[in-house]
């Protein structure tokens, strides 16, 4: 397969899926999801692999959710709202191995999401997580919410989408968020670390936990197939429209001034 927006390699029965978008921030578009889902099919097919590593380019970020250079009520690519978000989450989770999610920087909005959804994380000491939806007229009405409270506990959930505020790895790991913290330059030698013990492990039990874990929470996939027409129509308003003006002429958006 060849890809624009991410790289994709196979090391030692670990496939690494790292969105390549650093001048974005590892910011995705339309094209992007497509591309990781391919990406997650292949891997997840393919008997060579045990584990598969979710990355972002560079030193700076994970991944910072959706591109807003790429959103002007609708985004660029196919779906509800313009990126196949129901579709990049659900194979996420459904592909029959472990996703490891990577998070050397910034996890914010959509990509603090993916952090979420991902089955482990493990975040080096300079990750920054957080929810940006509200301070930007947008919103994640799926598994950003609702499965974000199953992972850290409802008023922590409700915190983070609140108040937008931003948390280090080590806080991520107290609330639940990520599994383990460590040093910057030893990040990828244990995220390897841990994949390649995870291939180690039967692959049929694995992906057997797995699907065990998700049926517990697949009622949420009708929740963010609903949420996102809800977010469609959201996005249609001059509310949600002001938080995307307000971030290209620098200032304060003025939200109250849109509500009805």
């Amino acid at each position: 397969m060849n890809f624009e927006d991410i790289l994709y390699e196979v090391r030692n029965g670990v496939a690494w899926i790292t969105i390549n978008r650093p001048d974005k921030m590892n910011a995705f578009r339309g094209q992007t999801c497509d591309e990781i889902i391919k990406a997650l099919n292949k891997a997840g097919y393919d008997r060579e692999v045990g584990c598969i590593v979710l990355a972002g380019a560079g030193d700076r970020a994970f991944c910072t959710g959706g591109d807003q250079s790429a959103h002007n009520g609708n985004y660029d690519g196919r779906g509800t709202i313009g990126l196949p978000m129901e579709e990049l989450h659900t194979a996420v989770r459904d592909v029959p191995k472990p996703v490891i999610a990577r998070v050397q920087g910034y996890a914010i909005g959509g990509g603090n999401v993916l952090a979420t959804i991902c089955d482990l994380t493990i975040c080096s000491e300079k990750a920054i997580f957080g929810q940006v939806g509200p301070k930007m007229g947008s919103v994640d009405p799926g598994y950003g919410t609702a499965f974000l409270a199953r992972v850290v506990g409802e008023k922590k959930a409700r915190e983070i989408w609140y108040l937008n505020k931003r948390y280090s790895g080590p806080e991520a790991v107290a609330m639940g968020l990520a599994n383990v913290c460590v040093p910057h330059e030893q990040l990828d030698a244990e995220v390897q670390k841990w994949a390649e013990e995870i291939g180690e492990r039967s692959p049929t039990a694995i992906a057997i936990a797995k699907r065990s874990f998700n049926m517990d929470t697949a009622h949420q996939s009708g929740i963010a197939g609903m949420g996102m027409y809800a977010l469609k129509l959201y996005y249609d308003t001059e509310e949600s429209r002001e938080g995307v003006k307000a971030l290209q002429e620098k200032r304060k958006p003025e939200f109250r001034r849109y509500a009805k």
